[in-house]
């Protein structure tokens, strides 16, 4: 065996060729057998190799493809004197009776993008077909652009609350394109450490922001005091977009063979590689993705079929897509992310010592968002989950105990906490549960249903930065309470029902949920086993396809008939 045939290999399984979005048998693709893809003759050749004029090939190229990525916060800027005089809706006065409706109006305030998010999400079930995803993530920057300029020039209350709806759908269409986008470019054993990049890029941003918002504070005779770090965020929008077309980054190859342009993904192929159109394992992957995209195509898709159980379980794969999102959430992350410089003044640490500790825990859980990248394919998905659950229902335990007590130095190791809260938010659960979903569905759901996974994960967001003002203004120490009580149900939820996707190709988990069905065991159990190779034999019994087992016996026939 050849060193080039060695790296196609994971762990001790079987050979096997590693495709963009599943496996495949070796012996099923490398002559062409059994594919239906088109054929590879010196036409297709000559015009794939004209057709790539992106500037960049190879590492560089998956590596402008992950930096795809940007995000801005409220946070500090919610309690700065020249926010609070354009919208006096959201102060509450001292011990005043409209303290909780104070709080409820500036919770919206933050909470209304989320629902911009849900909107936007939800079009990509559409958008993201008719534009293809790198022109979708490019009208996502362009939409959000807009929005922030509309927040920068807001003079009250109901112009800011529109302006954040509109920079929440641009936003909504990056978070559920740009995973997919990333994930279609790359290489299995890459995919999970492309995605931990995104998610270590929304905290590089959340940082930013932070520092931003903290140098302007000083200016407190102008509204540029919060209109600035707005507006900064168009930054980040400009940077990507620039990114996308002055780079020539490509479209993604499955969506190019979707429409028909297989040409064109045999050359983005190529230049992912950095090989020519004619190495073997380019043209291995082009015809797999030709082969499945012909599958799928040859029913119309019902979106009833999400609902289906059965050897494809699509119900509860996608259940488990939505669930991922919405623990994300439940965690309480963006209690610490929307409101770190009001908890930490909560702690009676002075406006400015807040806004330097919200700045310091903002770089904080930047670095620590890095380790992930460097774990998620040793420790694998579910052990990250689960130490980050553990951790955070302690961490939130901890500071229910002592924002009740209510201490000096109480208050001090509170503010320690929030570093510690963050720092296992982003081990365990920062950019695993946009990875998560798109690898634990099959292919034929899977826009759907990361559509609804997406679109659950701002819901809740929604929910959580909506409670969180009048949670603290009614429950106090309770609302820390509550989320420890919420992280601490995570740890259960995650060891019995979320199978290990580590190494797992997408057709490697349709295998695992069918055998799952077929033997009336958990798809947590079965993840842990050797399985056939996808395309064998054995494979397709356990998926079902007995027509798929009669066709190639019958065409191994006509072959041997002929000779």
């Amino acid at each position: 065996m050849s060193t080039n045939d060695k790296r196609f290999f994971a762990h001790d399984e079987k050979p096997k060729v590693l495709h963009n979005d599943y496996v495949t048998d070796r012996t099923s693709v490398s002559s062409g057998q059994d594919s239906i893809a088109p054929e590879l003759g010196e036409e297709t050749i000559l015009a794939a190799r004209g057709l790539y004029k992106g500037k960049l090939r190879g590492r560089k190229l998956t590596f402008a493809i992950a930096v795809i990525a940007g995000v801005g916060v409220l946070s500090s800027l919610l309690s700065t004197k020249t926010f609070e005089e354009t919208f006096p809706q959201t102060v509450s006065p001292e011990g005043g009776e409209q303290d909780g409706h104070a709080a409820t109006l500036q919770s919206f305030l933050v909470a209304i993008y989320e629902l911009g998010c849900l909107a936007g999400a939800l079009s990509n079930l559409w958008v993201g077909d008719l534009l293809g995803r790198r022109h979708t993530i490019c009208l996502g920057g362009a939409i959000m652009t807009v929005g922030a300029i509309l927040q920068t020039a807001a003079v009250d209350y109901a112009m800011m609350l529109v302006a954040r709806v509109v920079t929440g759908v641009g936003n909504g269409l990056l978070t559920s394109t740009v995973p997919s986008y990333q994930s279609e470019c790359a290489h299995p054993e890459k995919r999970g450490k492309l995605v931990m990049i995104e998610g270590a890029l929304i905290t590089f941003g959340i940082m930013i922001s932070y520092w931003i918002d903290f140098g302007f504070y000083w200016i407190d005779s102008s509204s540029i005091q919060w209109r600035f770090p707005v507006a900064f965020q168009i930054v980040f929008a400009i940077f990507m977009i620039a990114g996308m077309y002055g780079l020539r980054l490509p479209e993604s190859p499955r969506y190019l063979v979707r429409v028909g342009r297989n040409e064109e993904a045999l050359a983005v192929l190529a230049a992912l590689d950095d090989v020519d159109v004619t190495d073997q394992r380019v043209v291995q992957t082009w015809r797999g993705i030709c082969d499945v995209v012909n599958v799928e195509d040859s029913q119309k898709f019902s979106f009833g079929e999400l609902f289906t159980h059965g050897r494809g379980q699509n119900f509860r794969r996608t259940i488990l897509g939505i669930a991922a999102q919405a623990f994300q959430q439940l965690t309480g992350i963006n209690l610490i992310t929307y409101y770190a410089t009001l908890l930490f003044e909560r702690l009676d640490l002075g406006p400015t010592k807040s806004r330097i500790l919200s700045s310091c825990n903002g770089t904080e859980y930047f670095l620590a968002s890095l380790v992930a990248i460097y774990v998620i394919e040793t420790l694998g998905r579910r052990k990250l989950m689960l130490v980050g659950a553990v951790g955070q229902a302690i961490t939130m335990g901890l500071l229910a105990a002592l924002d009740a007590t209510n201490t000096q130095p109480g208050r001090y190791v509170s503010a320690v906490l929030l570093f510690v809260f963050n720092s296992f938010f982003a081990f365990g659960w920062l950019g695993m549960t946009w990875l998560y979903p798109a690898e634990i569905v099959g292919l034929r759901i899977r826009q759907p249903a990361n559509a609804l996974s997406t679109a659950s994960n701002w819901i809740f967001n929604f929910l959580v930065v909506m409670i969180t003002g009048p949670a603290f203004a009614n429950i106090q120490w309770g609302t820390y309470a509550l989320f420890a009580v919420l992280n601490a149900l995570l740890v259960p939820s995650v060891y019995f029902f979320f199978p290990e996707t580590k190494g797992r190709s997408l057709e490697e988990m349709d295998l695992v949920f069918a055998k799952a069905h077929n033997d009336g065991v958990s798809p947590v159990k079965v993840a842990l086993q050797q399985l056939p190779a996808p395309g064998s034999v054995e494979a397709e019994m356990i998926l079902g396809r007995d027509d798929v087992i009669r066709q190639r016996q019958s065409g191994r026939k006509r072959e041997d008939d002929s000779v």
